[in-house]
């Protein structure tokens, strides 16, 4: 068994995964002093501290938090939508028909143009798939 199937067989024993997606701690992570400047308020982008006697970098008190391995989401809920289903983009039929629609989620590609997205949708609805982008397509 590998660590794949490890995390597979972790998810289908749980009921627990939607209420632990969820509660999952969702932390921004600004650079410092984004508050300070102008020019960093408008793009708040993650930028990690390097100064010599940075506070944000030592981590003191009344500082905004660094990014770093301990806020990560854990490995059974990571990369899940929050209905729980595994997010998949699919371009045709061959791919939806491989799926299964008790595990994935259906996202359609944006390369798809609008007859053959309408087919996909029809018939990702019929073999019972969620669709993520159908666009309000019956």
């Amino acid at each position: 068994m590998t660590a794949g199937e490890g995390i597979e067989a972790r998810r289908a024993q749980r009921g627990w995964i939607r209420r632990a997606i969820a509660r999952k701690l969702k932390i921004t992570f600004y650079r410092n002093k984004w508050w300070k400047f102008a020019k960093f308020r408008n793009d708040p982008k993650w930028r990690k501290p390097r100064g010599k006697d940075n506070p944000m970098r030592l981590k003191l008190k009344g500082h905004p938090p660094v990014a770093s391995v301990g806020y990560g989401t854990p490995e059974v809920i990571r990369g899940l939508h929050p209905s729980g289903l595994t997010p998949v983009v699919v371009s045709n039929i061959k791919e939806l028909e491989k799926l299964d629609p008790s595990k994935f989620l259906v996202y359609i590609s944006s390369t798809v143009g609008l007859r053959k997205r309408l087919e996909l949708v029809r018939k990702a609805l019929e073999m019972g798939f969620r669709v993520a982008n159908a666009g309000g397509v019956p």
